[in-house]
């Protein structure tokens, strides 16, 4: 069957394009270029992307270089895509020319195709909408595409933010829960002082609370957006009022709280934005491993590991043992967090390479950053449900460890000396006793100074003052 199809021409000559396709000749020489890795650009990209064109469509009318009408039929189009129309017209991998002029081109013909269909004309007449004289007016794919991935991270980072928040409200109420729960701390992986279990799921939440509170910071960097610079920052073929009135629009589509670049030079040249934000996720990647690696061992058992904690059972662990289950929600965080970890350096690797007035790696960098919040996105609120809220503590487990702990030798030292502390410590763990047990049996103190010593609120740190 002969597809249908229609004749478009570009500065390298003709091609046929199909008949039904809102993306055109450009396009379709990027997809023969680039069949990387089948990967497109996420819909929160493609819209960050929309709402650069329909700020700079109204810009240009308010300036007064594009008709009304043209800019009307342009923001019309933009607004079908934002409503999630077209998307599937986005078709060039995420692997692709420097810049991201494959994708930037991608949008312009599909926004003047939609924008011409709205005019009653058919897709191709671009002598009445053009890709490049209309939809990127006043633009370059230099400017446009880091200011798309800006708008993209600020947007997509407050769903984010909001997940954090809610993930250390989960450790909070855990913290709460488990308040009384005694058990062994540990360092070096060995037994060490007393700590309850709410203690540590407290630390846990106010980790995730700086972690946040970091990567919140950090987002102030990517208010700054450099549309108006077009190629090199110098603001060539705009309106002089241009760069004001497109961030301007910006704001109004965004709702967010964006600003002029402060140089448009250097906001072309420089992803240190871009670098800050992925080293934040980077860094909360560290803390949610940690935590998770945590959350496996306290619960590792039953019968030969910890068993301090046992996390809800959510699926069978094995194809070969019968009612294995493992701890696969925090598995599952840890391999999300690898991948940010590796996405960080490749982000790191694309913002170095810049050269002069310009860094051309943007598409990958936007690809990795952008995975890295979806991934979390996507997967926090899953791991609250079938992971943090239904942890619960074998607090029998707990107790019976640090009941036998030697370490509990550490209050006497105080009373009789490091030395004299350290031989109950060894002869405890030698003949499987209690520290407590040990100190009575050789007369080194009395049940009642035992019990002084060994008062819980004062082992696990709450300090009782002598001020009244």
């Amino acid at each position: 069957m002969t597809m249908n199809t229609r004749r478009e021409c570009d500065s390298l000559g003709e091609r046929e394009v199909p008949e039904d396709a809102y993306y055109g000749i450009q396009t379709l020489r990027a997809v023969e270029n680039f069949p990387v890795s089948g990967i497109l650009p996420r819909p929160e990209f493609i819209n960050a992307y929309a709402m650069v064109k329909k700020a700079a469509a109204l810009a240009n009318m308010d300036v007064g270089w594009m008709e009304p009408y043209i800019s009307e039929a342009i923001v019309a189009a933009c607004d079908e895509i934002l409503a999630g129309k077209m998307h599937d017209q986005f078709v060039v991998d995420v692997f692709q020319a420097g810049a991201g002029t494959s994708f930037n081109m991608n949008m312009n013909e599909v926004v003047a195709n939609r924008a011409l269909e709205l005019m009653g004309h058919k897709k191709g007449e671009y002598n009445l909408v053009h890709p490049n004289d209309h939809v990127n007016m006043s633009q370059s794919t230099n400017d446009t595409y880091p200011t798309a991935m800006r708008l993209c991270i600020l947007i997509i980072a407050q769903d984010l933010l909001d997940n954090l928040e809610k993930l250390r409200r989960s450790f909070v109420k855990k913290g709460m829960e488990f308040e009384r729960v005694l058990k062994s701390g540990r360092t070096h992986l060995m037994d060490a002082l007393p700590v309850t279990l709410g203690q540590e799921f407290m630390a846990y939440s106010i980790a995730i609370n700086k972690a946040r509170d970091q990567l919140k910071g950090r987002l102030k960097l990517l208010e700054e957006v450099p549309l108006g610079a077009t190629a090199v920052g110098t603001g060539a073929n705009t309106h002089p009022d241009y760069h004001r009135q497109v961030v301007k629009h910006l704001q109004d589509i965004t709702a967010l709280n964006l600003i002029e670049s402060e140089d448009p030079r250097e906001a072309l040249q420089s992803r240190l934005g871009i670098a800050s934000i992925s080293g934040g996720m980077r860094d909360l990647a560290l803390e949610l491993i940690r935590i998770s690696n945590d959350l496996r061992l306290m619960n590792s058992g039953p019968i030969t590991g910890l068993a301090e904690i046992r996390l809800p059972a959510t699926q069978p662990g094995s194809s070969i043992m019968p009612g294995k289950v493992n701890p696969v929600m925090a598995e599952c965080m840890d391999m999300i967090c690898f991948q940010i970890m590796g996405n960080d350096l490749a982000v790191a690797m694309a913002v170095q390479a810049g050269q002069f007035e310009l860094n051309v790696m943007n598409p990958v960098m936007m690809h990795n950053l952008l995975e890295s919040m979806v991934l979390l996105n996507n997967y926090i609120p899953v791991f609250i449900e079938k992971c943090i809220s239904g942890i619960e503590a074998d607090e029998v487990k707990c107790r019976s460890y640090l009941d036998k702990n030697p370490s509990l030798a550490t209050f006497l030292a105080p009373h009789i000396g490091y030395m004299k502390a350290a031989e109950v410590a060894k002869e405890a763990l030698v003949r499987d006793m209690t520290v407590h047990d040990v100190v009575i049996e050789k007369g080194i103190m009395t049940k009642e100074e035992i019990a002084r010593i060994f008062d819980w609120e004062f082992l696990i740190g709450n300090r009782k003052s002598d001020k009244k």
